[in-house]
Order: C-alpha cells, then sequence, then structure tokens
C-alpha cells in the first residue's frame, strides 16, 4: 500500500470515547447487522494507545492492526471502510462495552479463553494474532532471563491474562514479585519507564512499540528471551446472533484466504478476471456468499481492495519498514510454517 492509500485509510475515522444513542444492536434478537446498517457505522472498541495494533494521531484518525479489521468489516458491508466509529477501552472497560452493546464488535487485542468464551456470553473469531506474555527490562539490570527477575516490581495492566500468567509463571518457579497495576495505559507505561518498576510485562507484541516510542533510548531496555504463555488474539462479538458472528468471523478468513490464494490489494482487480473458482468464489464472480452473510457478493473484494489481505494488513504494521517490526512467526500461512488457515468459502 502506498503512502497516500495509508494516510487515506488512517484518516477515515475519528477518535471516539462516547457512542451515539441508537441504534444499539440487540444481540439475543439477532439484529446486530441491521442496526449496523440504520445506523449507518459500525461501533468497534479498540485499545486507546497501542503502537501497531490501534492508536489515533494528532488529529484523532485511528489507525493499527485492529484498526484495519474494523475497516475491513465496514468494507464488507458498506463497501466503504470508513463507516467506523472507534470507541477507546481499557481492559477493564473492553467486556462490559461489549456485552451493554456500548460496541457491536471489539478487535481490542483480547485474548480467547475458555472462561471469556463461556461466561462472559462472547464468541470468538479465529485468532487474528499470535502472542504471549513477555517481558520488558533495563539493560543496566542485567537481567538476562525470566528466573533474574525474583523479588522484582512488575507493572502490568488489571483485567488482562497477563496478570494472571505472571501469577503463574513466577509460583512455578518457586519465585517471589511485587505487582505494580495500574489500568491507564499511558500512566502504566510512564510507571517502567520512570522506575517505579522493574520490569513491564504485556503481550510480547506490544513491548517493541513501548521500546521504540516511550522510552528516551531504546537501547537501554530489552525483551526478555521467550514467550511464557498462550495469548491468541482474537475479535470478540455477543453470543445470540449467529448472522453477525458469522459475518465477523468470514471477514477474517477472507484476509486468510486471499494471501493464500495470491490476491492482494495491488492485484485484485486483475484478480476479478482469473479462472482460479476459489478465486471466482472469493472475489464473488461466482456464488452467493455475500447473500449467505447478508452482505453485497462483492463483501469480499471490497476487503482486499480498500484493506488488503492478511499479509498487506500486517505488513503495513509490523513489516520490516514500519515503525514496530515484528517477525510474522506463527503468524503466517499454514502452508508457510505458521498456523493461521482459512476455512473452504464454498
Amino acid at each position: 500500500m502506498n503512502k497516500m492509500k495509508t494516510a487515506g485509510l488512517s484518516a477515515v475515522a475519528g477518535l471516539a470515547f462516547a457512542v451515539a444513542s441508537a441504534p444499539v444492536a440487540n444481540a439475543d434478537s439477532g439484529d446486530t447487522l441491521a442496526a449496523v446498517k440504520a445506523r449507518g457505522e459500525i461501533l468497534c472498541g479498540v485499545h486507546p494507545a497501542r503502537h501497531g495494533f490501534a492508536a489515533p494521531d494528532s488529529r484523532g484518525a485511528w489507525s493499527g492492526f485492529e484498526v484495519d479489521y474494523c475497516f475491513a468489516l465496514s468494507a464488507a458491508i458498506f463497501g466503504d471502510p470508513s463507516k467506523v466509529r472507534f470507541v477507546a477501552l481499557s481492559s477493564q472497560q473492553r467486556f462490559p462495552a461489549i456485552q451493554s452493546g456500548e460496541v457491536d464488535v471489539l478487535p481490542r487485542n483480547v485474548t480467547a479463553t475458555l472462561s471469556r468464551d463461556t461466561a462472559l456470553g462472547l464468541n470468538f473469531t479465529p485468532p487474528i494474532f499470535y502472542t504471549g506474555t513477555g517481558f520488558l527490562v533495563r539493560a543496566e539490570d542485567g537481567i538476562e532471563d525470566i528466573e533474574d527477575m525474583d523479588g522484582a516490581t512488575i507493572c502490568m495492566a488489571p483485567g488482562s491474562t497477563t496478570e494472571r500468567n505472571v501469577a503463574q509463571i513466577f509460583a512455578a518457579r518457586g519465585m517471589n514479585y511485587t505487582p505494580v497495576v495500574i489500568e491507564n495505559n499511558k500512566q502504566l507505561v510512564d510507571a517502567y519507564v520512570t522506575g517505579r518498576c522493574d520490569a513491564l510485562t504485556k503481550d510480547k507484541a506490544a513491548l517493541p512499540g513501548v521500546r521504540a516510542f516511550d522510552t528516551q533510548d531504546p537501547s537501554e531496555h530489552v525483551l526478555l528471551p521467550g514467550i511464557f504463555s498462550k495469548e491468541p488474539l482474537a475479535m470478540a462479538v455477543r453470543q445470540g446472533d449467529d448472522q453477525w458472528y458469522d459475518l465477523v468471523k468470514w471477514v477474517v478468513y477472507a484476509t486468510f484466504n486471499a494471501e493464500e490464494l495470491g490476491v492482494s490489494q495491488a492485484n485484485v482487480d486483475e484478480m476479478m478476471s482469473s479462472d482460479d473458482p476459489d478465486i471466482q468464489t472469493l472475489l464473488g464472480v461466482i456464488g452467493d456468499n455475500g447473500a449467505k452473510l447478508g452482505v453485497g457478493n462483492d463483501w469480499a473484494y471490497n476487503i482486499v481492495k480498500h484493506v488488503g489481505n492478511y499479509e498487506d494488513i500486517y505488513m503495513r504494521h509490523f513489516g520490516p519498514d514500519s515503525p514496530v517490526a515484528l517477525e510474522r512467526d506463527l503468524n503466517k500461512l499454514w502452508t508457510e510454517g505458521g498456523v493461521l488457515y482459512g476455512f473452504p468459502m464454498h
């Protein structure tokens, strides 16, 4: 994606911490898609400021990996990626917001777990990003691995799987630590940067952004080797509305399948004339998948055209030329040694 397109995409929606009155969807009645269409926009819950994943710029325009999945859903429904209102949510706010209908979809770095799936009234899409608990420490402290952290003071966010993971990691090793639990992300990072904590713990994918943007000298901070938990980040919707869940889920699969089939933002128009029946089905040249999902048959074409396939999205925010460069690791296609696997679309 060229810089002009990137700028246009990131500017399509502004910062919003509150949502308008209606129409609010009731998942139990299965009307989320109808409410979204009537409202003319999707209410999308995102992280307030997580480098590479979601953050507003000085003009209030949002960009990031999870933001792009909101744009992709909008493109599938409206043929236009800009029909999104972003709602910035803390870790503790995110689940009440999706449960109450304050937002329609929650891509806000949510780890899919059994308890969340069964006890919170949520359904999770296939994971869009695989990561795990990591630790950022100061190089001068000489901490080289997790065993060197016995007795450390560790900054972490409340209401997250990371908080639970750290307790298990240290208990399993017979080690002690002092938690400093802060909900506000900026205050949390500042507490580490100013020396209140010996370490900052988050999903490991979030820590390079903290080191690059929030410290005065990134070379003074080190990511400990290893990933200490399984954190499959997925989009969440309310239970009780299968049509909405199916649509959000297949938006994810469409980005996986488009990459596997070689259909990208750069060549999607050319691919419309492909003789490959799988590509024809993906792009809506044949079949009626859009009608089955309650949207136009060009829904996946619009996703790739306006936002891209999974590789386009990943490289935009985590590629080698991005400010937060991350190896894809597990976030590769299953054909490339990763775990991303799009279900068949026939």
